[in-house]
């Protein structure tokens, strides 16, 4: 279990340096838009690059709380 968490962090970790080059494309695409006037189209953009952003933080805080649980089920159960 603790190898497949681990792999899948790994990954997850691996895989984001080829997403971090488009964030230059997406904030080049909203300075456009917002320089002819089409600035709704902009504030998509920004609430998609803020959605990417917020969910890797969600999913390994989500982890981490679990992690933090079970631990403390372990050992009130021990303590007993």
């Amino acid at each position: 279990m603790l190898k497949k968490i681990f792999l899948s962090i790994t990954l997850s970790l691996v895989t984001t340096i080829s997403i971090f080059a488009q964030c230059a494309m997406c904030r080049a695409t909203v300075g456009n838009n917002i320089s002819d006037g089409a600035s709704a189209i902009g504030a998509g953009l920004n609430n998609g690059i803020l959605y990417l952003m917020v969910m890797p933080y969600i999913i390994i805080s989500s982890i981490v709380y679990l992690w933090y649980r079970k631990t403390q089920k372990e050992k009130q159960s021990l303590s007993m």
